[in-house]
């Protein structure tokens, strides 16, 4: 005997808590479910960045205060893998809050509203042709089921959709550190790429307490040659930010599913938002505001097929997310496969960007946001690419003419 809801969504982080409140805004009275492991606060290794499209999407879904009490961030200093530093000054403020606390927050919000917090592990699921209800597990039944469960997700497994690729794989490792005191003002997101094991980079970001969550990533397919993957991700650490040791408690790993390989979301009444859709940004790791707007998207839809506007909340939700992030998802892809083994392109980019505050907003939309490529922009870079091949070629021509001279005389 299953314990019937209208909805029930798996894992109430940022994407299950946004799904659930938006099928609660829609139908006050819908039964809806927050299945989830864990009991809330916990903790969830992360770079604990919120960007500012994050919070736009909360307070629409009427969470104005997710990010009261902490001091909001309006600079990123950013170094390529070649060394070249960006200044980056942010037209909309972004914030650096625990997971701990914003999901909890999130949580706290969605079950405030009417969810019902249901404490248990998914291992499986049971979709079968002609009944009204999916199955979790024989215990829970719901007529949509929202898989919102991470990297890791049970629900993707049981649909049969395999984990990404290690190409399309980051793996990371976050802590927490105090802030030398000449790095406390003003505050400002630091990003360090690096070429080796490219893309990667680490990074510090600060919380406005003193301290920082610091960290570093790199691609899962970069691991194998780089010997054990804990102990080389916090060495990583360690060289790039010396004087940011990372308390060794605070120290957890944790996996990134790019969106460079995200599966097609499938017809019915199974959906997938979040880190479970693989919707991570492939250039920067971001990944709450994918989670919270495609959430809010899967609540939609599966508010709408309670009230019988949509036969299929699969198709109508995958509609949603192609309108909603589609173009940028195609440009960020394929920006991510290019710039795969090749940090000059990231050199390159940022030269571009130097002195342009129009191509350097650009490049901020990509990477936190829904931007896309501009024509301007692939032409600054392009120019910047066919000027450094030209001093190039040029130093290698005088280099060249030298050595003959030297062997004349």
């Amino acid at each position: 005997m299953a314990e019937v809801y209208d909805v029930a969504v798996v894992g109430s982080g940022p994407a299950g808590s946004a799904a659930a409140i938006r099928v609660l805004q829609v139908r006050p009275g819908a039964r809806v479910a927050l299945v989830d492991a864990a009991a809330f606060p916990r903790d969830k290794p992360c770079g604990d960045g919120i960007a500012p499209h994050a919070v736009e999407v909360l307070q629409s879904l009427g969470v104005p205060d997710a990010t009261a009490g902490y001091r909001p961030v309006d600079r990123m200093r950013l170094r390529s893998p070649g060394g070249v530093e960006l200044e980056i000054p942010l037209a909309r403020a972004a914030w650096t809050i625990p997971r701990r606390v914003f999901d909890a927050r999130l949580h706290a919000s969605a079950c405030e509203r009417g969810a019902l917090p249901v404490r248990h592990r998914v291992r499986g699921l049971q979709v079968r042709p002609g009944q009204r209800y999916v199955t979790l597990d024989g215990q829970i039944a719901a007529r949509v089921v929202i898989g919102a469960d991470g990297a890791y997700s049970a629900v993707r497994r049981a649909l049969g959709i395999p984990r990404n690729p290690p190409h399309a794989l980051a793996v990371a490792m976050r802590g927490y550190a105090s802030l030398p005191e000449a790095g406390q003002t003003p505050p400002e997101m630091l990003i360090e790429m690096v070429a080796q094991g490219w893309p990667a980079y680490g990074w510090s970001f600060p919380i406005g307490d003193g301290t920082a969550n610091v960290g570093y990533g790199e691609l899962r397919s970069a691991l194998g040659a780089a010997g054990p993957g804990k102990a080389h991700l916090h060495g990583s650490l360690s060289i790039l930010l010396p004087d940011q040791p990372a308390e060794a408690s605070s120290l957890r790993a944790h996996h990134l599913p790019l969106s460079t390989w995200r599966p097609r979301q499938p017809d019915g009444p199974v959906l997938l938002a979040g880190d479970a859709a693989s919707l991570v940004n492939p250039l920067t790791g971001e990944g709450i505001y994918y989670a919270v707007l495609s959430g809010m998207l899967a609540g939609e839809a599966a508010a709408a097929a309670l009230a019988g506007g949509s036969a299929d909340p699969g198709a109508a939700y995958r509609a949603a997310l192609r309108h909603e992030l589609g173009r940028h998802l195609r440009h960020t892809g394929t920006l991510g496969r290019l710039a795969r083994n090749r940090p000059q392109l990231m050199d390159t980019a940022a030269r571009a960007a130097r002195g342009r505050p129009g191509l350097l907003d650009g490049l901020t939309e990509l990477g936190l946001g829904r931007g896309t490529v501009r024509l301007r922009s692939v032409t600054y870079v392009t120019l910047a690419a066919l000027t450094s091949i030209a001093r190039r070629a040029s130093k290698a021509q005088k280099g060249l003419w030298h050595r003959e001279s030297g062997q004349m005389d």
